[in-house]
């Protein structure tokens, strides 16, 4: 996560807030809970506020303490990095949305705890890897979400791909044995023009797997998923 997404979900949006953001995330790298990674977000310019981080070997003990092995942390890759933000993004804006209009339960899985594992067809093992899971529960509404963050570097046919992907995984059957009901798949996309090519990809799935999709834009996701829960 960014520095800027921490602050935003931990502290006041004020001068004493990411005053006290700085503070603590200076300390918690020192005690290495957590780690500033190599990069940062919008260059030099953005100060503290661009840093990023991962869990430090001491931040991982407390979080995974079951393991037997902690691994240093190191800067992943741009693209990588690039894409995990965006869905860490979502996240923030998932709980900023629901201060002002609050739920009786709002959970976000990221990978890989959002993975699904099943049988094929012809009984061959397939794991499906939305990039998050998402819950939200109202007094009247429960909504489920598959989460595919799109950044337009996929290629149509790989969207294509995992389309038949989740096609295979709703004809399994686990989802709906386990909840009653199987998720909505919400692409994400950056803008109008990826939209509609998402759209057209997908349109050549066999039309009873098309219902299972819904796509829309980083700038419209969150509301539209809150709006969703609130039967607006």
């Amino acid at each position: 996560m960014s520095a800027q997404q921490l602050r935003r979900l931990h502290y006041d949006d004020s001068a004493s807030g990411r005053r006290l953001a700085r503070q603590d995330l200076a300390q918690l790298v020192e005690w290495r809970v957590l780690a500033r990674l190599g990069r940062r977000v919008g260059g030099v310019r953005s100060g503290s506020e661009g840093f990023v981080y991962g869990l430090d070997v001491a931040g991982q003990r407390l979080v995974y303490a079951d393991r037997r092995r902690y691994r240093t942390p190191w800067t992943p890759e741009p693209a990588f990095l690039a894409h995990a933000l965006a869905v860490t993004e979502l996240a923030v804006q998932l709980q900023e949305r629901s201060r002002v209009h609050p739920l009786e339960r709002l959970s976000f899985d990221a990978e890989p705890t959002s993975w699904r594992r099943f049988n094929g067809p012809g009984g061959q093992r397939l794991t499906l890897k939305p990039d998050a899971y998402v819950v939200c529960v109202s007094a009247e509404f429960e909504d489920r979400y598959f989460v595919e963050i799109d950044r337009g570097t996929e290629s149509l046919n790989r969207i294509l791909d995992k389309g038949r992907l989740y096609g295979r995984h709703w004809q399994s059957g686990r989802e709906q044995t386990a909840h009653g009901v199987y998720p909505q798949v919400l692409w994400i996309v950056p803008d109008l023009r990826r939209r509609d090519q998402i759209v057209g990809a997908l349109g050549a799935l066999d039309p009873k797997h098309w219902r299972l999709f819904q796509v829309t834009t980083n700038q419209a996701a969150a509301q539209r998923i809150l709006d969703g829960v609130a039967g607006t």
